[in-house]
């Protein structure tokens, strides 16, 4: 596939040593895996086959890293203190030859291709949020508030109950409470500025 015109923007960006690694690596990204997709996330240049993550690779001051996203099936024997299983990356001479490197590469291409799990422990859900009582109180007392409430995720709601429990003051804790009812009534999360749309 081709390449994401923003990741060349990111190499020509890098430092001087980095910018020939980091074309190296995504050179053999390319040739081990013709199809990948390349994207950037969380501000640096990852890749993708069949719409999973397969790697990713950054430049930091004085080192680069290249790793695998499936860390548990893809240890490459060559793991250090650095972010990635390359350790830190300062030149190509850190790095295994290019068939080497290709060869893991397709080794993660094939992990994907098995549709094998990626080995990441499902995260356990949070329990419920505990409802402060004036809150409780307030929610029992307004219909429209209350349906707004339930219909939050856990996640929403455990937003408003700690900023409510957070309160230090009596007055502060029902000045919240009371905009809590109100944002809700209006079907606001507490968050509501900050979204989208």
């Amino acid at each position: 596939m081709g390449t994401d015109p923003r990741i060349d923007r990111y190499l020509a960006a890098q430092a001087d040593f980095a910018r020939p690694v980091l074309a190296w690596l995504r050179a053999r990204v390319h040739a081990a895996c013709p199809t990948v997709v390349e994207t950037i996330k969380w501000g640096m240049p990852f890749f993708t086959h069949q719409g999973r993550p397969l790697a990713n690779m950054a430049a930091f001051k004085a080192h680069v890293s290249f790793g695998f996203w499936d860390r548990a099936a893809m240890a490459t024997g060559h793991e250090g203190e650095a972010m990635g299983q390359y350790g830190r990356i300062e030149s190509l001479a850190d790095l295994p030859a290019a068939a080497a490197l290709e060869a893991e590469i397709a080794r993660a291409v094939a992990v994907i291709d098995s549709g094998a799990s990626t080995g990441r422990a499902p995260r356990a859900p949070k329990p419920e949020a505990s409802v402060p009582d004036a809150l409780a109180q307030a929610l029992a007392d307004d219909a429209l508030a209350t349906a707004a409430w339930t219909a939050f995720p856990p996640g929403c709601r455990r937003e408003y109950c700690d900023w409510v429990a957070d309160a230090k003051r009596p007055d502060t804790r029902d000045r919240r409470v009371a905009q809590t009812i109100a944002q809700l009534r209006e079907g606001k999360r507490i968050n509501w500025k900050y979204e989208k749309g």
